[in-house]
């Protein structure tokens, strides 16, 4: 059976109170400058970089603005989790660590450094530029979804944001519960991803906005690309009919910008502002054009509309995310 645990972020958010002359928070974002140097693989396609090991398989640029706002997403958990890299029992004290679409490294490194006696191994289709790597955490760049070679066992294998990466996310958490992955008795694998479309509870988020529509489009271009983006949801059912136990569901709202009046909110809303303000492009240009047939510059015309609406403060939109976890009986 599923725990679906309560959490009040899942409640309805209160609005701020904000003036005409207040609604776009745009001169709040400021400029950010990547200290990251250039990716060590990739090829280049309507002006963004992407990974070359199975190349094509994956529709997110590997470039300096998508690394930046990963980082800046890893921040936005921190803040949403309190701190917390993760939520399952082994969030400290695992003995060995996967961490699967490590992106920028920055969760596995800090799990590392917070917990110095657990092993934490990073893979990632492209190489991870880590500025600083304590000795007990390791990179490695490999297709996640071929055949699993690692060696010794795991009690946490974590993910997060792998929507749109895996061709069969049943799939993945079957190979994460079978002996091939290595995954020992009484070990845990904890997912995360968002659920589309994007929401409002209050009305102020049209049906024909531009942020309904690309929820919309992105998820049908995704499921024509071969890599569904929409089960979140899901992933509960999924865990079970794979095996695991002690199944545990918990969601959070990630508002558009600082528009809700709690201050915790607030201050999550303005760094998903900033994400998602900057990272429009990198998240849809892909998928849009190799996907659905458009062109640039027609993908930059939604691009453009939905910042303008992610930018109003009268618009009190969110976003939900699922963090999701099961144990491998023992």
């Amino acid at each position: 059976m599923v725990n679906t645990e309560h959490d009040p972020s899942t409640s309805k958010l209160a609005a701020d109170d904000f003036d005409d002359a207040e609604s776009d928070i745009a001169s709040e974002a400021t400029s950010r400058t990547s200290l990251r140097s250039s990716v060590m693989a990739y090829h280049v396609e309507n002006g963004r970089t992407y990974h070359a090991m199975s190349a094509g398989k994956y529709f997110i640029p590997n470039d300096e603005p998508e690394l930046e706002r990963l980082d800046l997403q890893h921040t936005l958990f921190l803040l949403t989790l309190d701190d917390e890299l993760a939520l399952c029992p082994k969030k400290t004290g695992a003995k060995r660590v996967l961490d699967v679409g490590t992106g920028t490294g920055v969760w596995a490194v800090d799990y590392a450094t917070a917990n110095p006696d657990s092993e934490v191994i990073g893979v990632d289709l492209s190489p991870v530029q880590a500025s600083f790597v304590p000795t007990n955490c390791t990179f490695e760049t490999d297709d996640i979804e071929k055949e699993w070679v690692y060696s010794k066992p795991f009690d946490f294998i974590f993910s997060r944001m792998l929507g749109g990466s895996l061709a069969d996310p049943q799939g993945f958490i079957e190979q994460s519960f079978s002996k091939n992955s290595k995954l020992e008795p009484g070990g845990y694998l904890e997912m995360c991803d968002m659920i589309l479309p994007v929401a409002s509870d209050d009305g102020t988020l049209a049906e024909d906005s531009f942020l309904v529509r690309m929820s919309h489009m992105t998820v049908e271009a995704a499921k024509r690309f071969g890599r569904p983006i929409h089960l979140a949801p899901e992933y509960a059912s999924m865990f079970e009919k794979a095996g695991f136990v002690d199944v545990t569901v918990k969601k959070f709202k990630w508002p558009s910008n600082i528009w809700p009046a709690d201050k915790k909110h607030k201050n999550m809303g303005q760094w998903n502002f900033v994400s998602m303000d900057g990272g429009l492009e990198g998240l849809t240009l892909a998928l849009f054009t190799r996907a659905l047939g458009l062109t640039k510059e027609e993908t930059q015309v939604f691009c453009d509309g939905a910042r303008k609406e992610i930018r109003d403060v009268h618009i009190h939109a969110y976003w939900t995310v699922c963090i999701v976890y099961g144990k491998k009986p023992e």
